[in-house]
Protein backbone atom coordinates (compact mmCIF):
# COMPACT_ATOMS: atom_id res chain seq x y z
CA UNK A 1 0.00 0.00 0.00
CA UNK A 2 1.46 3.58 -1.18
CA UNK A 3 0.02 7.08 -0.31
CA UNK A 4 1.56 10.29 -1.71
CA UNK A 5 1.40 12.64 0.29
CA UNK A 6 2.83 16.26 -0.14
CA UNK A 7 3.62 17.88 -3.92
CA UNK A 8 7.02 19.46 -3.92
CA UNK A 9 6.55 22.38 -6.39
CA UNK A 10 8.74 22.88 -9.41
CA UNK A 11 11.82 21.29 -10.70
CA UNK A 12 10.01 17.93 -11.47
CA UNK A 13 13.10 15.64 -11.29
CA UNK A 14 14.12 12.84 -9.16
CA UNK A 15 15.74 14.95 -6.75
CA UNK A 16 18.85 13.26 -6.76
CA UNK A 17 21.44 15.84 -7.13
CA UNK A 18 22.48 18.46 -4.96
CA UNK A 19 22.27 20.76 -8.59
CA UNK A 20 18.52 20.52 -8.85
CA UNK A 21 17.30 20.10 -5.75
CA UNK A 22 16.12 23.31 -3.33
CA UNK A 23 18.34 24.31 -1.31
CA UNK A 24 21.16 22.11 -2.39
CA UNK A 25 18.97 19.12 -0.81
CA UNK A 26 20.81 15.45 -2.20
CA UNK A 27 16.86 14.67 -3.22
CA UNK A 28 13.87 15.71 -2.42
CA UNK A 29 11.58 12.57 -3.56
CA UNK A 30 11.04 9.80 0.11
CA UNK A 31 9.69 6.92 0.87
CA UNK A 32 8.76 6.31 4.42
CA UNK A 33 7.81 3.14 6.07
CA UNK A 34 4.74 4.11 8.36
CA UNK A 35 3.00 1.51 10.45
CA UNK A 36 -0.61 1.58 11.03
CA UNK A 37 -0.71 3.01 14.88
CA UNK A 38 -1.18 5.87 16.21
CA UNK A 39 2.43 6.45 16.69
CA UNK A 40 2.38 7.14 12.96
CA UNK A 41 0.02 10.60 12.74
CA UNK A 42 2.65 13.14 13.06
CA UNK A 43 3.71 12.46 9.61
CA UNK A 44 0.45 12.79 8.35
CA UNK A 45 -0.02 15.69 10.27
CA UNK A 46 2.89 17.41 8.37
CA UNK A 47 1.46 16.00 5.17
CA UNK A 48 -1.73 17.83 5.91
CA UNK A 49 -0.58 21.27 7.10
CA UNK A 50 2.00 21.47 4.20
CA UNK A 51 5.14 21.02 5.95
CA UNK A 52 6.53 18.83 3.45
CA UNK A 53 6.12 20.97 0.98
CA UNK A 54 7.10 23.97 2.08
CA UNK A 55 10.64 21.92 2.83
CA UNK A 56 10.42 21.29 -0.86
CA UNK A 57 10.14 17.23 -0.16
CA UNK A 58 7.42 14.88 -1.84
CA UNK A 59 7.01 11.71 0.25
CA UNK A 60 5.80 8.83 -0.42
CA UNK A 61 4.72 5.83 1.78
CA UNK A 62 4.09 2.33 2.30
CA UNK A 63 2.56 0.70 4.93
CA UNK A 64 4.72 -1.68 7.25
CA UNK A 65 4.20 -3.69 10.35
CA UNK A 66 7.89 -3.43 11.42
CA UNK A 67 11.63 -2.70 10.09
CA UNK A 68 12.51 -5.91 10.11
CA UNK A 69 10.42 -6.97 6.94
CA UNK A 70 11.45 -4.28 4.57
CA UNK A 71 15.19 -4.01 5.90
CA UNK A 72 16.49 -5.34 2.08
CA UNK A 73 14.69 -1.91 0.59
CA UNK A 74 16.31 0.17 4.08
CA UNK A 75 19.77 -1.29 3.41
CA UNK A 76 19.55 -0.59 -0.39
CA UNK A 77 18.34 2.87 0.36
CA UNK A 78 14.87 2.43 -1.44
CA UNK A 79 13.08 3.43 1.50
CA UNK A 80 14.13 6.52 3.24
CA UNK A 81 12.76 6.52 6.78
CA UNK A 82 10.35 4.17 8.38
CA UNK A 83 8.65 4.31 11.76
CA UNK A 84 10.39 1.55 14.26
CA UNK A 85 9.64 1.23 17.87
CA UNK A 86 12.52 1.58 19.97
CA UNK A 87 12.92 -2.33 20.50
CA UNK A 88 13.65 -3.02 16.68
CA UNK A 89 16.14 -0.69 16.45
CA UNK A 90 18.29 -2.05 19.31
CA UNK A 91 18.06 -5.46 18.22
CA UNK A 92 18.54 -4.22 14.52
CA UNK A 93 21.90 -2.67 15.87
CA UNK A 94 22.57 -5.54 18.09
CA UNK A 95 22.44 -8.22 15.53
CA UNK A 96 24.60 -6.11 12.99
CA UNK A 97 22.49 -6.12 10.28
CA UNK A 98 22.38 -2.38 10.33
CA UNK A 99 23.39 0.73 12.27
CA UNK A 100 20.33 2.60 12.37
CA UNK A 101 19.63 5.95 14.23
CA UNK A 102 16.19 7.90 15.51
CA UNK A 103 15.57 11.02 13.46
CA UNK A 104 12.75 12.05 15.50
CA UNK A 105 11.16 10.67 18.63
CA UNK A 106 7.20 9.80 18.92
CA UNK A 107 5.46 7.95 21.58
CA UNK A 108 6.45 7.32 24.61
CA UNK A 109 4.11 5.29 26.84
CA UNK A 110 1.40 6.51 29.31
CA UNK A 111 -0.95 4.30 31.31
CA UNK A 112 -3.26 2.45 29.39
CA UNK A 113 -1.33 2.56 26.30
CA UNK A 114 -0.97 -1.30 26.20
CA UNK A 115 -1.84 -4.42 28.60
CA UNK A 116 -1.89 -8.22 29.42
CA UNK A 117 -6.01 -9.10 29.61
CA UNK A 118 -7.77 -12.18 29.85
CA UNK A 119 -11.27 -13.66 28.77
CA UNK A 120 -14.35 -12.78 30.57
CA UNK A 121 -14.83 -15.09 33.51
CA UNK A 122 -11.33 -16.13 33.65
CA UNK A 123 -10.36 -17.08 37.15
CA UNK A 124 -6.98 -14.87 36.79
CA UNK A 125 -7.41 -11.49 38.47
CA UNK A 126 -3.89 -10.17 39.09
CA UNK A 127 -0.37 -10.72 37.31
CA UNK A 128 0.45 -13.08 40.30
CA UNK A 129 -2.41 -15.41 38.71
CA UNK A 130 -0.19 -15.70 35.72
CA UNK A 131 1.96 -18.60 36.85
CA UNK A 132 2.04 -21.51 34.08
CA UNK A 133 -0.12 -19.64 32.03
CA UNK A 134 0.27 -19.01 28.62
CA UNK A 135 0.23 -15.65 27.05
CA UNK A 136 0.06 -14.33 23.80
CA UNK A 137 2.11 -11.04 22.48
CA UNK A 138 2.86 -10.29 18.61
CA UNK A 139 6.53 -10.69 18.21
CA UNK A 140 8.37 -12.88 21.22
CA UNK A 141 11.19 -11.17 23.11
CA UNK A 142 10.19 -7.58 21.91
CA UNK A 143 8.45 -4.69 23.58
CA UNK A 144 5.31 -7.21 25.21
CA UNK A 145 7.64 -9.31 26.30
CA UNK A 146 10.14 -7.51 27.91
CA UNK A 147 7.40 -4.82 29.96
CA UNK A 148 5.48 -8.14 30.96
CA UNK A 149 8.48 -9.64 32.07
CA UNK A 150 9.03 -6.44 34.52
CA UNK A 151 5.51 -6.73 35.52
CA UNK A 152 5.72 -10.20 36.98
CA UNK A 153 9.02 -9.88 38.41
CA UNK A 154 7.17 -7.01 40.23
CA UNK A 155 4.53 -9.30 41.41
CA UNK A 156 6.92 -12.08 42.53
CA UNK A 157 7.31 -14.28 38.96
CA UNK A 158 10.00 -15.29 36.94
CA UNK A 159 9.74 -14.73 33.46
CA UNK A 160 10.43 -18.05 32.84
CA UNK A 161 7.31 -18.57 34.74
CA UNK A 162 5.08 -18.25 32.34
CA UNK A 163 4.87 -19.03 28.34
CA UNK A 164 4.94 -16.40 25.47
CA UNK A 165 3.52 -17.65 22.09
CA UNK A 166 3.38 -15.65 19.28
CA UNK A 167 0.04 -14.33 17.85
CA UNK A 168 -1.04 -11.00 15.67
CA UNK A 169 -2.95 -8.50 17.34
CA UNK A 170 -5.62 -9.24 15.26
CA UNK A 171 -5.93 -13.25 16.28
CA UNK A 172 -5.47 -12.36 19.94
CA UNK A 173 -9.06 -12.14 21.13
CA UNK A 174 -10.40 -15.65 19.21
CA UNK A 175 -7.00 -16.77 21.08
CA UNK A 176 -8.28 -15.97 24.26
CA UNK A 177 -11.75 -17.56 23.58
CA UNK A 178 -11.15 -20.19 22.63
CA UNK A 179 -8.60 -20.81 25.15
CA UNK A 180 -5.64 -21.22 23.09
CA UNK A 181 -4.23 -18.48 25.25
CA UNK A 182 -5.12 -17.73 28.52
CA UNK A 183 -3.76 -13.62 28.58
CA UNK A 184 -2.54 -11.55 25.54
CA UNK A 185 -0.63 -8.74 25.56
CA UNK A 186 -2.56 -5.75 23.59
CA UNK A 187 -1.79 -2.43 22.52
CA UNK A 188 -4.26 0.41 21.39
CA UNK A 189 -6.94 0.23 19.45
CA UNK A 190 -7.05 -3.32 20.33
CA UNK A 191 -6.57 -3.24 24.11
CA UNK A 192 -10.17 -1.05 24.34
CA UNK A 193 -11.55 -3.63 21.55
CA UNK A 194 -10.73 -6.42 23.98
CA UNK A 195 -12.16 -4.69 26.78
CA UNK A 196 -15.64 -3.73 25.10
CA UNK A 197 -15.99 -7.16 24.11
CA UNK A 198 -15.62 -8.28 28.20
CA UNK A 199 -11.66 -8.78 28.64
CA UNK A 200 -10.15 -7.94 31.86
CA UNK A 201 -7.22 -6.31 32.08
CA UNK A 202 -4.86 -7.95 34.59
CA UNK A 203 -1.35 -5.68 33.75
CA UNK A 204 -1.49 -2.12 32.58
CA UNK A 205 2.46 -2.94 30.98
CA UNK A 206 2.91 1.00 30.13
CA UNK A 207 2.38 2.36 34.25
CA UNK A 208 4.09 1.37 37.38
CA UNK A 209 7.61 -0.11 36.88
CA UNK A 210 7.16 0.62 33.13
CA UNK A 211 5.54 4.19 33.44
CA UNK A 212 7.34 6.53 30.44
CA UNK A 213 8.97 3.49 28.42
CA UNK A 214 9.69 5.32 25.04
CA UNK A 215 7.97 3.05 22.14
CA UNK A 216 8.90 4.41 18.76
CA UNK A 217 10.24 7.02 16.96
CA UNK A 218 11.04 7.68 13.10
CA UNK A 219 14.65 5.50 11.68
CA UNK A 220 17.12 6.41 8.82
CA UNK A 221 19.96 4.24 8.41
CA UNK A 222 23.74 5.97 9.42
CA UNK A 223 24.50 5.73 5.68
CA UNK A 224 21.74 7.18 4.79
CA UNK A 225 22.06 9.80 7.25
CA UNK A 226 26.12 10.52 6.00
CA UNK A 227 24.91 10.40 2.24
CA UNK A 228 21.61 12.50 2.96
CA UNK A 229 22.78 15.53 5.10
CA UNK A 230 20.67 18.15 4.15
CA UNK A 231 17.32 16.43 3.09
CA UNK A 232 17.57 14.32 6.61
CA UNK A 233 17.18 18.34 8.02
CA UNK A 234 14.59 19.26 6.12
CA UNK A 235 12.48 16.00 6.99
CA UNK A 236 13.67 16.33 10.59
CA UNK A 237 12.27 19.97 10.45
CA UNK A 238 8.86 19.35 9.12
CA UNK A 239 8.36 15.98 11.22
CA UNK A 240 9.64 17.97 14.85
CA UNK A 241 6.48 20.82 13.38
CA UNK A 242 3.84 17.98 13.19
CA UNK A 243 5.58 16.18 16.49
CA UNK A 244 4.80 19.39 18.51
CA UNK A 245 1.18 19.76 17.16
CA UNK A 246 0.54 16.06 18.37
CA UNK A 247 1.48 16.83 21.48
CA UNK A 248 -1.12 19.85 21.81
CA UNK A 249 -3.30 19.11 20.10
CA UNK A 250 -5.28 15.47 20.22
CA UNK A 251 -7.65 16.31 17.55
CA UNK A 252 -5.36 16.90 15.00
CA UNK A 253 -4.15 12.88 15.96
CA UNK A 254 -7.86 11.67 15.50
CA UNK A 255 -8.30 13.95 12.30
CA UNK A 256 -5.25 11.80 10.63
CA UNK A 257 -5.69 8.49 11.58
CA UNK A 258 -8.63 7.16 9.79
CA UNK A 259 -6.79 8.13 6.79
CA UNK A 260 -3.76 5.59 6.88
CA UNK A 261 -5.73 2.53 9.62
CA UNK A 262 -8.89 0.94 9.63
CA UNK A 263 -9.09 2.69 12.73
CA UNK A 264 -12.88 4.69 12.51
CA UNK A 265 -13.08 8.14 13.16
CA UNK A 266 -15.48 7.32 16.54
CA UNK A 267 -12.44 4.35 17.82
CA UNK A 268 -9.73 6.57 16.98
CA UNK A 269 -11.14 9.75 19.44
CA UNK A 270 -11.63 7.09 21.57
CA UNK A 271 -8.93 5.55 22.33
CA UNK A 272 -5.96 6.28 25.04
CA UNK A 273 -2.68 7.52 23.57
CA UNK A 274 0.66 7.78 24.49
CA UNK A 275 2.75 11.01 24.91
CA UNK A 276 4.12 12.95 21.72
CA UNK A 277 6.78 14.46 23.50
CA UNK A 278 9.73 16.18 21.06
CA UNK A 279 12.48 14.08 22.64
CA UNK A 280 12.54 10.73 24.52
CA UNK A 281 13.64 10.54 27.99
CA UNK A 282 17.63 9.02 28.32
CA UNK A 283 16.96 7.54 30.95
CA UNK A 284 13.76 5.70 30.04
CA UNK A 285 15.67 4.87 26.98
CA UNK A 286 18.13 3.19 29.28
CA UNK A 287 15.74 1.32 31.53
CA UNK A 288 13.89 -0.05 28.28
CA UNK A 289 17.37 -1.13 26.89
CA UNK A 290 18.37 -2.62 30.30
CA UNK A 291 15.58 -4.57 30.77
CA UNK A 292 16.53 -6.03 26.98
CA UNK A 293 19.68 -6.94 27.57
CA UNK A 294 18.70 -8.69 31.07
CA UNK A 295 16.50 -10.56 29.44
CA UNK A 296 19.22 -11.49 26.75
CA UNK A 297 17.67 -10.03 24.10
CA UNK A 298 20.14 -8.14 23.25
CA UNK A 299 23.66 -9.07 23.53
CA UNK A 300 25.66 -5.97 24.03
CA UNK A 301 24.62 -3.15 26.38
CA UNK A 302 23.31 0.04 24.77
CA UNK A 303 25.10 3.40 24.04
CA UNK A 304 21.70 5.46 24.72
CA UNK A 305 23.02 8.51 23.51
CA UNK A 306 24.72 6.86 19.63
CA UNK A 307 21.08 5.94 19.14
CA UNK A 308 19.88 9.08 18.40
CA UNK A 309 20.77 11.47 14.97
CA UNK A 310 22.37 14.82 15.86
CA UNK A 311 19.64 16.81 14.85
CA UNK A 312 17.32 14.34 17.14
CA UNK A 313 19.04 15.12 20.50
Amino acid sequence: MALTLSACGGGGGQGTGAATAPGGMEKTQLLVGVVPVPSSAPLFIAERRGFFKAEGLTVKTEIIQAPQAVMPKILNGSMDAFLTSYVSLMAINDSGAARLKLLQHSQEAAPGVAGVVVAKGSPITTAAGLKDRTIAVNVLQALGQTLTNAHLQAAGLKPEDVKYVPVQFADQLAALSSGKVDAAWLVEPFLTAAKKSGATQVIDTTDGVTAGVPIDGWGVTEDWLAANPKTAAAFHRALAKAQEIAGADRKAIDEVVPAYTQIPADAAAAMTLGEFSMEADPAAVRKLADLLHGYGYLKAKVDVAGLFAPMAG
